[in-house]
């Protein structure tokens, strides 16, 4: 089998822990070229930086920072530092945290893989579930074997994959379940404070995200120990739907 070569980006930034040892392992198998945002760009989805030049900064050998978003950081990636040679793959990840349900169209890391999938190239986001005491380094080694077996098997067309990985030493890790996006209860809530000079600010957040742990799901499945792998297909189309307002009088 011939040696990959991978496209490797996130949301986290080029400092991220789970990008060092994302590459680490992929390195065993591929030939792996970092392009990943200067700092981080969390909930960003498939945001385009389209309003001001990109600056590029090589820091080491195939490592690349760019001033712009993680779909900016693919488009960068393959047309000017990769020269339109496309990869073999395009991976996102380790995120530091899940990236489960629907808030898959926030995360910056999924849409890696979302643009890769645009490009026509396999492409996987991984994902370690979990906001403490980070097992990097097994969430890792699962993640490299995935992906491996994804360079060998390939994907269907303008499919990616949405890959949570459950923070468990690799041993520990139940297996991989495929699945379907879970959904959650919204409890999300903005806050006004205000700063020393009395201005009224806002913080976006919410309290942990109470999610509803059916069976066959993401959630379900981190939650109980398995790794989920959930097939995302860029056709956002609902085709019942579709049928159902056909039969309106417009």
């Amino acid at each position: 089998m011939k040696r990959a070569r991978i496209l490797l980006s996130n949301d986290d930034g080029i400092r991220s822990e789970g990008l060092r040892a994302l590459y680490e392992a992929l390195s065993e198998f591929a030939q792996v070229v970092v392009v990943a945002p200067d700092r981080e760009r969390s909930a960003v989805g498939r945001a385009l930086t389209l309003h001001r030049p990109l600056r590029c900064e090589k820091i080491g050998e195939n490592w690349y920072a760019v001033d712009g978003t993680p779909t900016s950081c693919v488009y960068i990636g393959i047309h000017a530092i990769m020269k339109g040679k496309k990869p073999d793959m395009v991976i996102g990840g380790i995120n530091r945290g899940p990236n489960l349900g629907e808030d898959i169209t926030y995360s910056g890391t999924v849409s890696v893989a979302m643009e890769g999938a645009l490009l026509g190239l396999p492409s996987v986001a991984f994902s370690l579930a979990t906001f403490k005491d980070f097992k990097w380094k097994d969430a890792a080694r699962w993640a490299s074997r995935i992906a491996k077996k994804v360079y060998e098997k390939g994907l269907p067309k303008g499919c990616c994959l949405n890959v949570n990985i459950p923070n468990l030493p690799y041993s520990e890790v139940k297996g991989v379940k495929i699945t379907r996006q879970g959904k959650k209860n919204y409890t999300e809530k903005v806050e006004e404070r205000r700063d020393p000079w009395g201005r009224v600010y806002y913080w976006i957040g919410g309290e942990e995200p109470n999610w509803i742990p059916e069976p066959g799901t993401d959630y379900w499945a981190v939650k109980n120990g398995f790794i989920s792998i959930t097939p995302v297909h860029l056709d956002l189309t609902d085709y019942k739907a579709m049928e159902k307002l056909k039969e309106y009088k417009w």
